[in-house]
């Protein structure tokens, strides 16, 4: 086949590769709106005063521990929010390190690229697809770990729920479930208990716990739990209460997975059609494609048809996210 063909087949394959990635309705994901509301609750709750300053001071014991020239790479812009999602998508990797590999993995695949194609146009997607390949993993798995959590919340609650009603004391509550209960809710409670019994306040502790952990349920959770501490009340009924809401809330995000389905199914096929057409046809009819390919008309047709293609995909994407 021309260079033609193959920029199109290119075309195509990212196209499908990039909103693949985002095709499929978190159940449990966490959008702009989430994440507007867990900052200003946050905010609400004088986490600017208590949790910023705590997490600066130990950004600032982070980075002395490290050498010159880890320090400077890590202090690059963006090195730290990265840093962040590394966290919460539970690994312990340093931030310099994914943006290495990236370039590493971008410059393979620049390499492949060129190799195959002889076309800079390809070449070039290779390098961006290869560039992006780390933070797409670290976001997978970030939210991979983030959907286990919100699905561990309930349980957890119980647990805490049947701790109080036994006469434990809220504190110890949370090592019950850092001990009863699997990753990676266990971690972030055993972290919490163990901020509680090295000095910190509750508050501080549990808003901490929000911070790394960016989560509509546990911000419930969280609330409830200092509402009740400073006003007093029944702390078991109130978790009883929040756990049957999250379950509530479970049900209804399944639900609604499985009525939108079909419209999943349909924006699959609009990514995935134009490339099945154009191998079928260049194996069927190969003289067929080649002035489409080559004319400088075809490639208008060509990057205008890719361009409905995503615009197709993203408004489905759109139309099939609801926000509970």
């Amino acid at each position: 086949m021309s260079d033609g063909s193959w920029l199109f087949i290119a075309l195509v394959f990212l196209a499908v590769f990039l909103l693949s990635q985002g095709m499929v309705i978190p159940v449990f994901g966490e959008g702009a709106r989430v994440r507007r509301r867990l900052q200003d609750r946050l905010g609400e709750m004088g986490s600017a005063t208590e949790a910023g300053p705590r997490a600066s001071l130990l950004r600032d014991k982070y980075l002395r521990n490290l050498s010159p020239l880890e320090r400077f790479f890590e202090t690059l812009p963006g090195m730290e929010r990265l840093g962040i999602l590394i966290e919460q998508a539970g690994a312990t990797y340093r931030s310099y390190r994914v943006v290495l590999l990236a370039l590493l993995i971008a410059v393979v695949g620049a390499f492949i690229g060129w190799a195959f194609f002889r076309v800079l146009a390809v070449a070039g997607i290779g390098a961006l697809v290869g560039f992006l390949l780390p933070f797409l993993k670290i976001s997978q798995d970030r939210t991979a770990r983030l959907a286990k959590f919100e699905e561990q919340m309930p349980e957890a609650i119980d647990v805490m729920k049947r701790s109080l009603k036994a006469g434990h004391p809220f504190v110890q509550s949370l090592k019950f479930v850092a001990d009863d209960m699997d990753l990676p809710i266990s971690a972030e409670f055993e972290k919490t208990f163990a901020d509680i019994n090295y000095g910190s306040e509750v508050k501080t502790a549990l808003l901490a716990l929000m911070e790394r952990v960016p989560s509509v349920s546990l911000m419930s959770f969280v609330t409830a739990v200092l509402v009740q501490r400073e006003t007093g009340g029944n702390l078991a009924e109130i978790l009883e209460r929040i756990s049957a809401v999250i379950r509530g809330r479970f049900k209804l995000f399944r639900r609604v997975k499985t009525l939108s389905a079909e419209g999943r199914l349909s924006a699959w096929i609009l990514a995935l059609v134009p490339l099945f057409l154009f191998a079928i046809i260049s194996i069927t009819t190969p003289d067929y494609l080649p002035r489409l390919v080559e004319d400088p008309k075809g490639h208008f047709l060509i990057g205008g048809a890719v361009g409905l293609g995503v615009v197709g995909i993203l408004w489905i994407k759109k139309i099939l996210r609801i926000d509970v």
